[in-house]
């Protein structure tokens, strides 16, 4: 998921949609320090996974690899996967030759053995997705018994206030351009009601443990002062825990 947006909607026709093979580069190098990635996402997606030491854990979407190497750090056992053979590349250079890593898509069966994991992480990956069935269950499928899946997405919210003529209540795309490191680029989301979200949860045989709307990690309003202004805090994602039963 970008730092900062530059317009609410333009035309897909301007750029790549959602092809990190084309700016994966570009995104890592502007997401590496953002306040949205390094100061928000991942320290909350760290802080609900807690003590990882000895879990087996699968980062799915795993990007350049920035997680993956932070729940590693703390002694998980790490798997991770993307659909960009770019950001394989990128992550490999990070984490080494010898770390888990390889091309697979989220939407298509996954190539792991069920309950292999004991954690999964899903961070800025399901909003791209119009329809979460499929994906929610191989999830569920690879998880052990009481495994967590924790996970980050597009507050809901979000949608309304860049399109307020949009439905809140329907499942919608919408997409958005950002400049990453001065490559322009078009990313197209699917929106869906937190209603919606937690159904498919359930469905998929997961049961919501935590709903989370996180403040920033310490040290980012002294960062960024510029964007937070006399904020201390702000809405951008939805944080979940989930175990699978």
């Amino acid at each position: 998921m970008p730092s900062v947006s530059e317009s609410s909607e333009r035309s897909a026709d301007e750029a790549v949609v959602n092809d990190y093979n084309t700016f994966g580069e570009a995104y890592t190098a502007e997401t590496e320090t953002s306040l949205i990635n390094a100061y928000y996402t991942r320290p909350a997606i760290l802080d609900l996974a807690g003590d990882v030491a000895g879990r087996q854990v699968l980062d799915a979407g795993c990007g350049a690899g920035p997680l993956f190497a932070q729940l590693r750090d703390r002694g998980a056992t790490v798997t991770g996967f993307d659909a960009s053979t770019k950001m394989v590349e990128l992550a490999r250079q990070r984490l080494g030759e010898d770390a888990a890593l390889q091309v697979a898509d989220i939407a298509e069966p996954l190539p792991f053995a069920a309950g292999a994991f004991d954690d999964v992480v899903v961070s800025l990956v399901l909003h791209y997705l119009e329809d979460w069935t499929a994906p929610l269950a191989e999830l569920h499928r690879v998880l052990k018994p009481g495994g967590r899946l924790i996970l980050a997405v597009n507050h809901p919210i979000i949608y309304k206030m860049v399109h307020p003529e949009g439905s809140y209540f329907a499942i919608e795309k919408w997409s958005e351009e950002y400049t990453f490191s001065g490559q322009k680029a078009v990313l197209t989301y699917w929106h869906r009601p937190l209603h919606a979200m937690t159904d498919a949860f359930t469905a998929a045989g997961f049961r919501t443990a935590v709903v989370s709307e996180p403040y920033p990690a310490p040290g980012a309003r002294e960062r960024f002062p510029e964007t937070f202004g006399d904020k201390q805090a702000f809405l951008c994602f939805l944080f979940f825990v989930l175990e699978a039963e």
